[in-house]
């Protein structure tokens, strides 16, 4: 276990070595703050809580950042887990580390792991704090870092909900702010414990084959450093192996064994000027055979996290593929820690610019007209996915999202010209609005002042965000009324598709609450959604689903407690004789048999309806055809029915299954089916023209709350977006 002495002295190490002349007394008078508000806790280890802040603050330190974050690591969990108050830390640090700290708890009270709506809210108050101080998610993910070195004290429930959520928020978070360093050592991290067996594998493999490698890496390090010397280009050149998670993703994308994998070398090379990157690269296409397709310049086009190098990718006379990278020390730094390397507070000059973090902003807009699990998927693109750059007629670079199109490019430049786009020229030629656009395509926009605005149909080509948001935005401001009429077709035609009925949004005690749980004020607003696209028709009508399908329940109960003729009773003349489960007061012996229209089972509430012929005939309460029982031409032909307490016997069943479309669905149900002991008698769907199928499935149940398990175990597969009771 290391002590607070070592940490101690590692931190200071890691400042003077960072920030030479840094004021030591304040460091030590922060440290005696933290260690007397810590004093009570202990780390999982056993350790001195004081430990962590330390390491904190070295990881921060590491980094590059200035005294005042510096001090505010160490603090970080004092507002949170101790007495110390913003007001105090602020007497004695200062405004700017007491707003630091207190940045630091707002987001450590956040919950990643929670349902997508609050996931919405935590991912936007880091945003927040990210454009009014980058440096507040910088202390967080060197928190992130040493609670993820120190993962092996964690429950293996905890480890596993840490992981996904570093692998969800922070590794992601990491690379986009071009913290590859820290990004590889988060990710490798939580693939041993998220997958402890292939991790192994990786690992042991790489263990035994360490000289192998490291003999191969000191011969091609060997043939480019010699080459260069004697070109009189000062460098350094190391190699090294792919980071085991980047190993991993390989493997599972090539759908190979590492030992069939070729590409987990790679080698950098780090020279004094931008020329010298170039010419470099020219040796390198010299020395070793290139592999076509492979190279990228992010010298001259860097990424917006600003990443800066040449890559490609040769093999060399053994025949093994291997990547060059080659940077100059600037590049260097940046590419290890990212914005920090640019800190705009450093030294009071500046680094990173109000441009840099115009994507933080761009998030936080597009947050704004976005349904939670829409805007947690689109975050997925516009942050974390591989951008395209391409550039507009005057050559100024623009990068968008993997596979964006003109509509992208339009609304990336300006919301007026997207709203008014009615064309695009790419490369000089005419291209359709939904292309695709590659690397180096030059875009040039078409507008007309007559335009009408965009159509709907881009919500469905445009793949950035920023797109998405400008769209709807001006639906949501130009075209209200329309939206309404939109809004409310789509909104009517799926409740009838779920079979709900409409009238019940009206009803003065159910839709107020239906509203609520939408979040809305108004029947008008949640149309308006629907049409500019803010929310889906069908998630509206699945968030309310079973609050309508319990309410309908409870008004069939009420229906059936009505006193009427038909339904009066003696209890002391109650017939006790059950007919196929089921016992009719007030008659003696009849034939019973059960609706197909609703496929009544034990638990459900019931009625009788006495046919002509056929004995009586038992519905659910709330089916459709027992709905009008109360009405005087048919009152007298409905009696009282009831399940009889007796050995469970099978009932067949129904449920309808509603469901995107997708390959392998229909063996996903039989699976699940087959696992929950279901004596299955028909199984089968259809597709519907929008993307989406329906499956039937008729099995037997013995009661009620079988058929509710059953339910639930089928509506936890993915795609399967609500389920109903249908006719057998």
């Amino acid at each position: 276990m290391e002590t607070f002495e070592q940490h101690y002295a590692a931190m200071c190490a890691a400042i003077q070595e960072h920030m030479p002349g840094a004021d030591m007394d304040l460091v030590n008078k922060a440290v005696d703050y933290a260690s007397a508000k810590h004093q009570l806790q202990k780390r999982k280890d056993g350790s001195p809580y004081i430990i962590h802040p330390l390491a904190v603050a070295q990881i921060v330190a590491e980094m590059g950042l200035d005294m005042d974050a510096i001090l505010a690591a160490l603090m970080h969990d004092c507002i949170e887990d101790t007495d110390a108050s913003h007001e105090d830390i602020e007497k004695l640090f200062g405004r700017t580390v007491a707003e630091l700290v207190e940045g630091v708890t707002k987001l450590t009270r956040a919950n990643f792991s929670s349902s997508e709506q609050a996931q919405m809210e935590n991912l936007r108050k880091m945003f927040m704090a990210m454009s009014k101080d980058i440096r507040v998610v910088l202390i967080k993910i060197a928190d992130r870092l040493h609670n993820m070195r120190t993962m092996q004290y964690q429950t293996p429930a905890k480890q596993i909900l840490k992981c996904r959520e570093t692998m969800d928020i922070y590794a992601p978070l990491a690379h986009r702010l071009g913290m590859q360093k820290i990004k590889w050592e988060l990710e490798d991290t939580s693939l041993r414990y998220l997958a402890p067996v292939e991790y192994g594998e990786i690992m042991s493999y790489l263990q035994a084959h360490k000289e192998q490698d490291e003999a191969f890496m000191r011969t091609i390090q060997g043939k480019i450093t010699e080459r260069l010397t004697a070109m009189g280009i000062r460098n350094t050149t190391y190699g090294r192996i792919k980071h085991v998670y980047s190993i991993y993703r390989k493997m599972q994308a090539q759908d190979k064994t590492i030992d069939e994998l070729y590409d987990i070398y790679a080698f950098r090379v780090i020279v004094d000027t931008i020329p010298d990157c170039y010419n470099v690269l020219g040796h390198i296409h010299d020395l070793f055979n290139l592999v076509p397709g492979r190279f990228k310049d992010y010298i001259s086009t860097p990424k917006p996290n600003m990443y800066q190098s040449l890559h490609t990718t040769v093999i060399g006379s053994q025949g093994i593929p291997f990547e060059v990278q080659i940077r100059t020390w600037d590049m260097h730094e940046t590419a290890e820690y990212g914005i920090a390397a640019h800190w705009k507070y450093k030294q009071g000059t500046g680094g990173g610019t109000e441009k840099d973090f115009e994507w933080v902003r761009r998030l936080l807009e597009s947050q704004q007209d976005s349904d939670a699990e829409e805007y947690v998927q689109s975050l997925k693109i516009d942050m974390f996915n591989d951008e395209v750059f391409v550039f507009t007629p005057k050559g100024r670079i623009v990068s968008l999202p993997s596979g964006s199109t003109p509509i992208d490019f339009a609304y990336a430049i300006h919301s007026g010209v997207g709203n008014s786009m009615v064309g695009a020229k790419v490369n000089n030629r005419i291209s359709n609005i939904d292309a695709t656009l590659k690397n180096g395509d030059i875009v040039e926009i078409l507008t007309s002042k007559s335009a009408k605005g965009p159509s709907r149909d881009w919500l469905n080509i445009c793949k950035s965000n920023q797109a998405r948001t400008k769209i709807k935005q001006w639906f949501k401001k130009e075209k209200r009324e329309e939206n309404i009429i939109h809004g409310r077709s789509s909104f009517e035609s799926e409740m009838r598709r779920s079979g709900l009925p409409l009238s019940i949004t009206v009803e003065p005690e159910i839709g107020p609450q239906l509203l609520k749980k939408l979040s809305f004020e108004s029947w008008e607003d949640m149309y308006a959604a629907i049409g500019y696209g803010g929310l889906t028709a069908i998630k509206a009508v699945g968030r309310i689903r079973d609050d309508i399908n319990k309410a309908l329940k409870v008004q069939a109960n009420e229906k059936m407690n009505l006193p009427h003729p038909c339904l009066e009773s003696d209890p002391n003349k109650l017939n006790r004789h059950a007919i196929n489960g089921v016992i009719v007061e007030d008659i003696d012996s009849c034939m019973i048999k059960f609706a197909k229209c609703c496929a009544p089972v034990p638990g459900d509430p019931i009625v009788g309806f006495v046919t002509k012929g056929f004995g009586v005939s038992i519905h659910r309460a709330d089916c459709p055809n027992a709905q009008h029982r109360g009405e005087p031409h048919q009152a007298a032909r409905w009696v009282r029915v009831r399940w009889a307490v007796q050995e469970e016997q099978p009932f067949d069943t129904t449920l309808e299954l509603d469901c995107l479309t997708r390959d392998g669905l229909l063996l996903d149900i039989a699976t699940v089916l087959s696992a929950a002991h279901v004596r299955l008698k028909e199984l089968n769907g259809r597709d519907l023209p929008d993307g989406r199928s329906v499956f039937t499935v008729r099995f037997e149940v013995k009661n009620v709350a079988e058929l509710e398990s059953i339910r639930n175990k089928l509506l936890n597969i993915r795609d399967i977006t609500g389920t109903r009771r249908g006719q057998n």
